[in-house]
Order: C-alpha cells, then sequence, then structure tokens
C-alpha cells in the first residue's frame, strides 16, 4: 500500500470499470515534465513506502531541474519483467539455485518466485543453418529442437514450478515484436489499479516498446532477477533530451535511413546514462512502426530509453494488434487524465536538446564494424574501398576500376585503387564464379529493428517482385535469409502474394527469431567459407539489424553493413559493396538491358497500398490466440516437476553455478586488493561482444576442449549463446572473442593474455592463465579504455569477469549496463582520472596492482576515489563507479543475487 503522502490516491472510470489510480497533479511540478519522468513520478506515487521509497523522493523528481547533472537517486519498480531464452535460461538457472541455497539456509524455497509478471520469448535460438529453399525453416526449427531439448526441458520446468512465469515457445517471434505485438500493456491493470506499463528486459533493445509509450530498457540478467523478486531499480533521476521532429521522410527513404540519421546524431552529441524523448510536430507523421523502429536502437546510440508518448496513432496499433475495446479505451482515458497523451505544440523542460527536419533524411547504410558510423548510401562504395585496406594485410592486385571511383583530390596510395583478390570458386552444381574483397557472402532480412515495420518488409518483398520480373537474381555466393519477428509478417506476405518472389530470390524463410544480428546467421557455403578463409578476403554482410560488431556476425566475415530490407535485397542482387548501386546497374534483364535501383524501386503508393490490403487485425488475433502453448514438438517435451530442479551431473547444456557456495547469512567485510596482476589491458569501445561469449564455439578454444572432453561432438557444439545456463562453458568464452586485442599479448587476436605464474609470462588462453592465478590466490584487474561494456546488456559479461576471478576493472569511461552489472557479480568499478590512462601512466599491464581504501565502503558510506598503486611505481587516484547506496548494498553483499536472498531469508 503506498503511504500516499500527496492525496493522490483517486477513481477513474472507464466505460462500466472503475480502477485506483495515483494522480500526478497532486505533484507540484509535474506538469512541466517530460512524459518519461512523469512515468516515473507515478511509479514513485503508487510505491511510497517511507523507507525506500519517501516523500522527499517524490519532491526531488517533480522538483526537477533539467540543468542539474543527475545526482538524486530513486528506486523504480518496473511493472514487469521480459526475457529472450539467451539471457532467460541463466535467470531461471539463477532462481532454481537460489531456492536451494535458501532450503540450505533454513528458508522456504517457495519464497524464490517472480513477485512480476515475467515472460520469456524463446527467440535466440534458432541458427540459420538451411537456406535458400523451401524447407529451410522446417529443417532449422527441428536442428534448434536437437541442439536445445535440455534447455527448453528445464524452462518448461520453470514455467511450471514458478508462479507468473510465461514462456513463448520457439517459432513464434522475436521477443520485441511479440512485446510491442501483444505482450505490452501500454496501461497496466494489476489488484484493481490502473498505471503505467513499464518493465525491464534482458536484452538492450527492450527500448524497442518505447515506441508504444512504454518506459522500458535492457538490464544485465541479474538485475532483472532482482526485479522479478520484487527489488526496486537503483537509478538516479536522469537528464533528459528532447529531440523535436518536424517535416515528413521525402520518396525514396525508409525507416531504417531515419533511424541510421538519428543514431549518427545522439551518439555524436552523447546521451550515454541519459533519456531521450521525441516531440513536436513531426511525431505525428511518424507511423508507430517507425517509431519502435527507433525505439529499438537506442542501445545504439547509448540512451537508456528513446520514448513516444501515446497518442491517436498508438490506439490505432493497439486496435490493429487485437487488444480489446476494454483496454483501448482505459489506454486513452488514463493517458487523456495523467496529462501522458501528446500535445505536439507542447515543450516540456528538457536538460538538452536537439531538431531533425525529417525530410532532410537520405537513404543510408552503416559500417562496417559500428552502428553510429552512417555512410550516405551514394558514398558507400567510395567509403568501402578506404575502409577495405583496414582488413587486408597485403594488398595484394589492384581493382583497376576502382581508382576512378576516388575524387582527384585523394592521396597517391588511395588513387591507385582498393585492393583486389580475384579467387575462382566452383559451386556444388559446377558453376564457377570470381570472389573478391567485398562480396557480399550474407544478406539477411533480420532482426528485431525492422522485421516489425510492415512498411520495410513490403518494401523489400515488392523489390524481390519487381527484379525476378526483370529476370534478376541473387549472386551465388550469397546467403540470403528471411527471419522475421512474428509469424503476421508471413501472413501479410502470403495475402498479398509476395512470398513467392522473396524465394526466387532465395529469400526464403529461416525461421521466427534473431539470427544473423546474433551471430546466429550459421555457416557459409563450405565453397565460399573455404575461398574466404584460405585467400584471407575480406568479404561483407549486408544485414537489416541493429547490431554490425566486429565478429559478430560470422566468423568468416571481416565487414559487416546494417541496412534497410529493401537494400539488402538490392546488395545480394549486386553481390559486392565495389558495386555504387545508386548508379550502376545491379544486373541485367531478360533482353540483356541494365537494371538499376531506381528500375525496381517502389513508390511509396505502392508500399501503402499492399500494407492497407494485407493487414489485418485478425492476423495479430490468429498468431497470438494461443500464443504460450506451443507446437506439438514443444508439448510433448516431457516436463519436469518438483519446487528444486534435480539437476543432471551429465549435463553440458544447464548446471548448478557456485554463486552461492560457502555463503553465510552475513557477508563477509569488504577487502582491498594487493598482489593484483592484469588479466587483460584493452583499447577503447570494447563491447560486451568481445567480452561476452557468444556465436559459434571453436575446437581449439577452452569451450570446445571443455565439450569435447564430456562426449560431444563438434557438430553439436551449439552456440554459446544456447549454454548460457553452463558456467563452466561460459567462463572459457569470457574474454575469448576472435576480435579481442589483448595489448598484454601483442600479436595475438582472442582470447589470449600472458601467464605470470609461470616464468617470462608466456602466451596463454585468458581463461587457463585465470585457473592459474587463482589456484595461486593472485586476484585480477582489467585495465580499459572508453566506454567499455558498450553493446548489448550481456549479463556473462560481468558473471565471467566475476567467475575467471576479476576483483575490479580500471577503464577510462563505462556504459551504464556492464558498469552495473560488474556492480552487481561483486566486481568493483573503477574509473581512470579525469584525462588520464593507461596509457598516460604508462602502464603496461606487466605490473603487479594493489587497491587501498575500499575497506571504507564498510562504514556505510561510498568513498569517491580509492588508491591504486603499482609495484613500478605509479600512483594515482581512482574514481570509485559505484554511483548509489542501493549498488553500495551490492556490492557489500558480494553481489545482487546475495544481497537479494538474504534480504529475502530475513523478510
Amino acid at each position: 500500500m503506498s503511504a500516499n503522502s500527496f492525496d493522490a490516491r483517486s477513481t477513474l472510470q472507464v466505460g462500466d470499470e472503475s480502477y485506483e489510480i495515483f494522480r500526478l497533479d497532486k505533484v507540484e511540478g509535474s506538469a512541466r515534465l517530460p512524459y518519461s519522468l512523469k512515468v516515473l513520478l507515478e511509479n514513485l506515487l503508487r510505491t511510497e513506502d517511507g523507507a525506500n521509497i519517501t516523500a522527499d523522493h517524490i519532491r526531488a523528481l517533480g522538483g526537477w531541474d533539467a540543468s542539474a547533472q543527475p545526482s538524486q537517486e530513486i528506486q523504480f519498480t518496473p511493472a514487469r519483467v521480459i526475457m529472450q531464452d539467451f539471457t532467460g535460461v541463466p535467470c531461471v538457472v539463477d532462481l532454481a539455485t537460489m531456492r536451494e541455497a535458501v532450503k540450505e539456509l533454513g528458508g522456504d524455497p517457495a519464497k524464490i518466485n517472480p513477485l512480476a509478471p515475467a515472460e520469456l520469448v524463446i527467440d535466440h535460438s534458432v541458427i540459420a543453418d538451411k537456406f535458400g529453399t523451401p524447407e529451410s525453416f522446417a529443417q532449422n526449427v527441428e536442428l534448434e529442437y536437437g541442439r536445445n531439448r535440455e534447455r527448453y526441458q528445464f524452462l518448461r520446468w520453470g514455467q511450471t514450478a514458478f508462479d507468473e512465469f510465461k514462456v513463448v515457445p520457439p517459432g513464434t517471434g522475436i521477443v520485441h515484436q511479440v512485446n510491442i505485438e501483444h505482450l505490452a500493456r501500454t496501461v497496466m491493470v494489476r489488484g484493481g489499479q490502473a498505471y503505467p506499463d513499464t518493465l525491464v528486459g534482458t536484452d538492450s533493445h527492450t527500448t524497442m516498446v518505447n515506441g508504444l509509450g512504454v518506459l522500458g530498457w535492457g538490464v544485465g540478467g541479474i538485475e532483472a532477477e532482482a526485479a522479478m523478486l520484487g527489488q526496486p531499480v537503483s537509478m538516479l533521476i536522469p537528464r533528459v533530451v528532447g529531440f523535436k521532429l518536424t517535416g515528413e521522410l521525402p520518396t525514396g527513404t525508409t525507416a531504417t535511413d531515419l533511424v541510421l540519421t538519428i543514431t549518427e546524431m545522439l551518439r555524436k552529441h552523447g546521451v550515454v546514462g541519459k533519456f531521450v524523448e521525441f516531440y513536436g510536430e513531426g511525431v505525428s507523421a511518424v507511423p508507430l512502426a517507425n517509431r519502435a523502429t527507433i525505439g529499438n536502437m537506442s542501445p545504439e546510440f547509448g540512451s537508456t530509453a528513446a520514448m513516444f508518448p501515446i497518442d491517436g496513432e498508438t490506439i490505432s496499433y493497439l486496435r490493429l494488434t487485437g487488444r480489446s475495446e476494454q483496454q483501448l479505451a482505459l489506454v486513452e482515458a488514463y493517458a487523456k487524465e495523467q496529462g501522458l497523451w501528446l500535445d505536439p505544440a507542447a515543450e516540456p523542460d528538457f536538460s538538452e536538446k536537439l531538431e531533425l527536419d525529417l525530410s532532410t533524411v537520405v537513404p543510408s547504410i552503416a559500417g562496417p564494424k559500428r552502428p553510429q558510423d552512417r555512410i550516405v548510401l551514394a558514398d558507400a562504395k567510395n567509403q568501402f574501398l578506404q575502409d577495405v585496406r583496414n582488413y587486408v594485410k597485403d594488398g595484394g592486385d589492384v581493382d583497376e576500376a576502382s581508382k576512378e571511383s576516388f575524387p582527384a583530390s585523394d592521396a597517391p596510395a588511395i588513387s591507385n585503387g582498393a585492393p583486389a583478390a580475384k579467387v575462382k570458386v566452383t559451386a556444388p552444381d559446377g558453376t564457377e564464379y570470381e570472389l573478391d574483397h567485398g562480396a557480399v557472402t550474407v544478406a539477411a532480412i533480420t532482426s528485431c529493428t525492422n522485421t516489425s515495420n510492415p512498411y520495410v518488409m513490403v518494401a523489400a518483398a515488392l523489390v524481390a517482385k519487381k527484379a525476378v520480373e526483370k529476370g534478376l537474381t541473387r549472386k551465388p555466393w550469397v546467403k540470403t535469409t528471411l527471419a522475421p519477428g512474428s509469424k503476421v509478417v508471413m501472413d501479410y506476405y502470403d495475402r498479398a502474394g509476395l512470398t513467392p518472389y522473396l524465394d526466387k530470390m532465395g529469400f526464403n524463410l529461416v525461421g521466427y527469431g534473431c539470427t544473423t544480428c546474433i551471430g546466429n546467421s550459421g555457416p557459409l557455403p563450405e565453397e565460399v567459407s573455404k575461398a574466404v578463409n584460405e585467400h584471407d578476403l575480406a568479404v561483407v554482410s549486408v544485414l537489416s539489424g541493429n547490431r554490425n560488431f566486429e565478429g559478430r556476425i560470422n566468423p568468416d566475415v571481416k565487414m559487416n553493413y546494417l541496412a534497410s530490407p529493401p537494400l539488402v535485397v538490392a546488395y545480394a542482387i549486386a553481390g559486392s559493396m565495389k558495386t555504387d548501386i545508386t548508379t550502376e546497374a545491379l544486373g541485367t534483364d531478360s533482353d540483356g538491358h541494365p537494371v538499376f535501383l531506381k528500375d525496381i524501386w517502389p513508390s511509396e503508393q505502392e508500399v501503402e497500398e499492399v500494407v492497407a490490403s494485407a493487414i489485418g487485425q485478425e492476423m495479430f488475433g490468429s498468431s497470438y490466440a494461443d500464443v504460450f502453448a506451443g507446437d506439438a514438438q514443444w508439448q510433448a517435451l516431457p516436463v519436469p516437476t518438483g519446487d528444486t530442479f534435480e539437476w543432471d551431473p551429465q549435463s553440458t547444456y544447464v548446471r548448478k553455478p557456485p554463486y552461492f557456495e560457502g555463503m553465510g547469512m552475513d557477508p563477509e567485510p569488504v577487502q582491498d586488493i594487493s598482489g593484483a596482476r592484469v588479466l587483460a589491458k584493452l583499447g577503447d569501445s570494447v563491447t560486451t561482444d568481445h567480452i561476452s561469449p557468444a556465436g559459434a564455439i571453436k575446437a581449439d578454444t577452452p569451450a570446445g576442449k571443455y565439450l569435447t572432453e564430456h562426449g560431444v561432438e563438434r557438430r553439436d557444439f551449439n552456440s554459446y549463446g544456447s549454454r548460457r545456463g553452463n558456467h563452466e562453458v561460459m567462463i572459457r568464452g569470457t574474454f575469448a572473442n576472435i576480435r579481442l586485442r589483448n595489448q598484454i599479448a601483442p600479436g595475438t587476436e582472442g582470447g589470449y593474455t600472458r601467464d605470470f605464474t609461470v616464468d617470462g609470462g608466456p602466451v596463454s588462453f585468458i581463461y587457463d592463465a585465470s585457473q592459474n592465478y587463482q589456484a595461486a590466490g593472485i586476484p585480477l584487474v582489467v585495465l580499459a579504455g572508453k566506454e567499455y561494456g558498450s553493446g548489448s546488456s550481456r549479463d556473462w559479461a560481468a558473471k565471467g569477469t566475476a567467475l575467471l576471478g576479476v576483483k575490479a576493472v580500471i577503464a577510462e569511461s563505462y556504459e551504464r549496463i556492464h558498469r552495473s552489472n560488474l556492480i552487481g557479480m561483486g566486481v568493483l568499478p573503477l574509473q581512470f582520472p579525469e584525462g588520464q590512462s593507461a596509457e598516460s601512466l604508462g602502464l603496461t599491464g606487466e605490473e603487479t596492482f594493489s587497491v587501498s581504501g575500499i575497506t571504507a565502503l564498510n562504514e556505510g558510506g561510498i568513498p569517491g576515489t580509492v588508491k591504486v598503486t603499482t609495484d613500478t611505481g605509479v600512483e594515482f587516484d581512482a574514481t570509485v563507479r559505484i554511483d548509489t547506496p542501493g549498488e553500495a548494498d551490492y556490492y557489500r553483499n558480494g553481489g545482487i543475487m546475495q544481497y537479494v536472498l538474504r534480504s529475502l531469508i530475513r523478510g
């Protein structure tokens, strides 16, 4: 029950239903707040308990100073939690382990139960092994069940063992699209109360739901577990960046072009740790699908959330996707009553402002390794010809045709043309072709960012249709895949008669899930892979996703480009980044005439006509009618029973982790660090993809050797993501990304370090060195540059770091989620003094480190700095990046799970 200090409790009548609400207008200053902060304010009013959430907190938010730096801590209680299976499985593993730990400490295991609705969508396990045939989907599903049977049985146990926990089975859709199409409430109803739908999710792209007026963002699995168990999320009241939209998108541009433009602008502006909120007359001209596309990319521009307020467009989308009339009436009535309905003329208080005239957006792609590196499509060829030099060790021959592509003002080295390495390849059917640097080997319509958007999906199908009608096809070396976000996409493709054209172009359905974007692109055709690796070709992928970091998409592919779905189809036809698809022919028609992109690009009117005629409310109703039931394969899985899980000691998928071993009811005092060695010294922009295990497992790595020793055949290794429930595999894959460059071991790429427990410090696998250090009782630290931990909300980037024996990370700056997750696993995040770095301090990584002053945490406060010293005489004061009292409590307890467990038992 709320303490209701502001007398905000009231009643809202909607039709025949009456709801308890907490009125925002009872708090002075609320009317001028941005939409997102109004949602937080309601959250505090409703959960005010006089202890963790007080009247002072509520007054602080009502009196928010837009220009101030964040300093006021609040406790945000999400209405629900959403998970995908890669991050969800370890969440359920941890909950199952907590039940046993409670039992061992004399408590009731049933206390470990989600207290907020928790929904898990299995969407990360399908791999695009098979492609280009009508049987691809069925074959990939069969392979998925074969690989993941143990995990799926475990999740089915969780579905029966835990209250308030639901699982959306495989083959349904991508978590974020299922969220906006079905799971999101926009306004929640629970216990007679109506309040804004809010959530945290175990995927950074949870922010896609921001397009629906729902405040939510990605957190690590450990934070999500705490939220499921009723723990509020500790946060500082953020700065809010107002992003004003004016005008309308010009003909020929797509939502993808818009979102890449916004990503570039906001990344350049700097929005890490801030909320972004869209306002202005132009918002009304942005369809809901485009809003969701923009919200989805929030992690790429670095903000916590990217909000759109509720308006008529929101209601129309909720109606289209099959929400009840009572729910629609409630959303509209509640939003208008609480001042949460969009007023296009209003300008709330914002900390900072940006503006974009939508009419200035031009066709774009982004790459070759970061989402914010936008390239105007017309410049894509020239930019590639320059960038490819960074990926080719030996220039080899020169591509004479590329010389003329460079402006005369370019340096002579560039004017000499791009490197070329033309390799003859014979396909299984006897066809011969040449592969070169820049060959498009993967063209994938994939990921939540775009496959939720019918405008770009229909545009892609129309490009395929027009291309087929002109006799064009994909190049033989291109692996083409279609992985929509929900079954509704194939329904409207079928209704519009567009599926056969996509099939003919090779874009057959491969699965409903996150495939290429998360590294589940599957192997390239054998002859292509062989040519690429034998000749060290810098080949590329073009995908409609949100992530293109190095080593993420496919181990054979060095350069990756984000593009709209219709451009993915166009590049599959062109087959090379050395083709300027804006001016050069993609191919020739059946009469031998050149065909250009403009010849097959659909008009805006054509796209809108298909969207209007082919998409209907009944599609969503039928697709989600029994969404938790699953198909015959899911229903046939045997389900374990009981309050606690019976661990299989032979399992290589689901293992009981060691987090609670030897844990008592009272935490040990925090200790300073002495005699620590450096496990890794890393540069700038090291992402959680570099740190966390992801993608394929190679046989000659520690993880591959572990699986081999446990009798797993190479063909059954599966991916790291699918084995996230097995800490033994995941530790061995931490810091093992093939593109990681550990500066302690120069000349290496991947999971290597130097092991100073051995004379001379020979190069060693990071996992093997960590085991030696831990056996010798030597603590470890990691040194890093700017933006350490950017990217997805990967809990294993923190879990693996902790289990490798790392006690502290010292970086120049952090991305929000990873810093928080490190604390959640008992690892201390420290920051170099402003303007200093490992390089400026002369650190090589060969030193021995000590950190003193951490013990001040035992007194209840948070020290501003601690003293770092080395055996070589380097000394500096590092900033302690424990930012809130709540985070300090987690750290004192050894981690967030230990804190929650002790709290629940004492509770």
